[in-house]
């Protein structure tokens, strides 16, 4: 197919479980964007906030919001998850549950509850035949919240989403998804899945950039968060600057967003998003599945590979992490000096391709890696 990027010929880019690049059509945005401002400063604001609106209805699209007021645009994850940290009225003796493996900003901030008598239960799902039913089981008469990554950033656990929200609905608890992992690389309906939150930065399977992140609050939970952040973009008539002597919280997910947005960013995000809806997610989503599972087929092959991600298809999104042992931190070194985009992770190297990585690159990882294996004697 023809890419919609334009990375250097001698790149590998495989890293997109942690910071993408930007396709053309992104660049181009934040080309536009910045020409216009250098040349008429903001005299066409009114149309960037427009962008910015058509931004939160397109990832709405995404994640399939009853409605775009259910939208914000935060800084990143973590803001959004202490949003809701930070927003819920907690009692002493309360618990939260997470799985063990989750990324710090999905961990800390449910942890940092414990002055406020807040328990964090951390459930280890490594090696569990049936973590959904796991976390499940952790559930009790003082559990208030269920918050878990859709992907695991380290080895790619995919967890069945429905299947928790089910759980979490007929419990009566809240549920969270950080869907940093998940969104942009696969499909995600957030009312399917009975979320009651869904965060997720921009920059990772999004191919937009940093700075700029989704906030979904199901609509029926918007005046149970507590604010915390105030200023002129939280309120309800936020252009009518001559009258605030009675202001009120917006009545829209915009009552998070305390102060003037990124619209440099939204650009950018508006166009990435663009891209991924025209591609179709359905398309995407079986586009990335095949070229992990293309790198399961060709890493399974190669002697001295242990793989450390889940190999059945319904149990990984984009992320494939394996492992050669002692001699990771050289082989990861031999690949970068080779061009390759890619992470240490999850006690191994992490590749993570998007829906455009060409299988002749995938080809050519693992012929580097049987390569190197086969130089070590």
């Amino acid at each position: 197919m023809d890419t919609p990027f334009k990375l250097d010929d001698d790149i590998i880019y495989v890293n997109h479980a942690a910071v993408a690049p930007w396709p053309q059509v992104s660049v181009q945005a934040v080309k536009d964007f910045a020409d216009e401002n250098g040349h008429v400063g903001s005299r066409h604001y009114m149309r960037w906030l427009k962008i910015e609106q058509e931004l939160k209805q397109r990832l709405a699209t995404l994640i399939n919001a009853a409605s775009v007021d259910e939208i914000a645009l935060l800084k990143n994850t973590s803001e959004g998850l202490s949003v809701i940290a930070y927003g819920l009225d907690w009692q002493a003796g309360d618990n939260i549950i997470i799985a063990a493996e989750e990324f710090p900003s999905n961990r800390i901030v449910w942890e940092s509850l414990v002055h406020k008598g807040v328990n964090v239960q951390l459930v280890d799902l490594n090696g569990a035949a049936d973590p959904e039913q796991l976390l499940i089981s952790h559930i009790n008469e003082h559990t208030r919240l269920l918050s878990v990554s859709g992907v695991q950033y380290a080895r790619g656990l995919r967890m069945d989403l429905l299947r928790l929200g089910k759980a979490c609905r007929q419990n009566r608890i809240l549920f969270c998804v950080d869907a940093i992992q998940q969104l942009g690389a696969m499909q995600l309906d957030a009312q399917a899945i009975f979320a009651d939150f869904v965060v997720a930065d921009g920059h990772k399977w999004l191919l937009g950039p940093e700075g700029l992140a989704l906030f979904y609050c199901r609509r029926e939970l918007l005046p149970r968060l507590k604010l915390q952040q105030f200023g002129w973009h939280m309120v309800e008539n936020f252009t009518d600057f001559d009258n605030m002597d009675q202001w009120q919280p917006a009545h829209s997910a915009r009552r998070f967003e305390c102060g003037s947005p990124n619209l440099l960013a939204a650009h950018a995000l508006h166009a990435s998003v663009g891209l991924l809806l025209d591609t179709g997610m359905a398309n995407v989503e079986q586009q990335v599945l095949s070229k992990v599972q293309k790198l399961i087929g060709l890493f399974s092959l190669i002697a001295g590979v242990s793989i450390l991600s889940p190999t059945q298809i319904q149990r990984h999104a984009g992320i494939f992490t394996f492992s050669i042992g002692i001699a990771d931190q050289a082989l990861y070194q031999h690949l970068v000096n080779r061009g390759v985009v890619c992470a240490l992770r999850g006690g191994g190297i992490r590749f993570s391709p998007h829906f455009y990585t060409s299988d002749a690159k995938l080809d050519t990882l693992a012929l580097w890696v049987e390569i190197f294996i086969t130089s070590q004697g």
